[in-house]
């Protein structure tokens, strides 16, 4: 199923900027923060990076897109149904539980939690990576030049607000696949 993926992906233009897990094996436990998220491409697109580098990702989406049709291959390539009405849905302290537990294990998750422009990111995908004391990994996806790959590894240092400005420094340049979607995009 992975290399089928990463074969489609890639037969639609798409190139990966490689990466060495032997220089930075982070990328293969830790959570992989990817922005700009404003297409379900995104998701359509991004598992290929995660599965060239071996990694064993859970991808958290809204619950609303498993159904029937859905369900089995989107847990194939790792997803995790969300329930983003539920406040109460312990859903930091479950990451924190597969990645405390499973080896090789990555949580994705998009910091801004919507595809629609919004003006920060949530705290939630910091959180689990305090807590779980692994690194957060940037991933981005560009769709002017059909490249994605891994940005620079970020250690949570405690100032939330310094942190996301580092990664926003990085991302900036990034285009996404519907630059009005990014808040931060100079395309808007």
């Amino acid at each position: 199923m992975r290399k089928i993926w990463i074969w489609l992906v890639g037969l639609f233009g798409w190139r990966m900027d490689p990466v060495d897990v032997q220089k930075r094996p982070e990328v293969l436990h830790c959570v992989v923060a990817v922005a700009p998220h404003t297409s379900i491409a995104d998701f359509l697109v991004g598992p290929a990076m995660l599965f060239k580098a071996g990694a064993n990702p859970r991808i958290f989406i809204k619950k609303e897109f498993f159904n029937i049709f859905t369900r089995w291959l989107l847990r194939r390539v790792g997803a995790v149904a969300v329930d983003r009405g539920n406040r109460h849905n312990n859903l930091v302290e479950k990451a924190v539980e597969v990645l405390r537990n499973e080896q090789n294990a990555c949580i994705v998750i998009t910091p801004e939690g919507t595809r629609k422009a919004v003006k920060r990111f949530h705290r939630g995908f910091y959180e689990i990576a305090q807590r779980a004391e692994v690194p957060i990994v940037l991933g981005y996806m560009d769709f002017k030049t059909k490249r994605m790959g891994y940005g620079p590894t970020i250690y949570p240092s405690g100032d939330f607000e310094a942190d996301v400005k580092r990664m926003l420094e990085f991302f900036a340049p990034v285009h996404a696949c519907r630059p009005k979607g990014w808040y931060w995009s100079t395309e808007r």
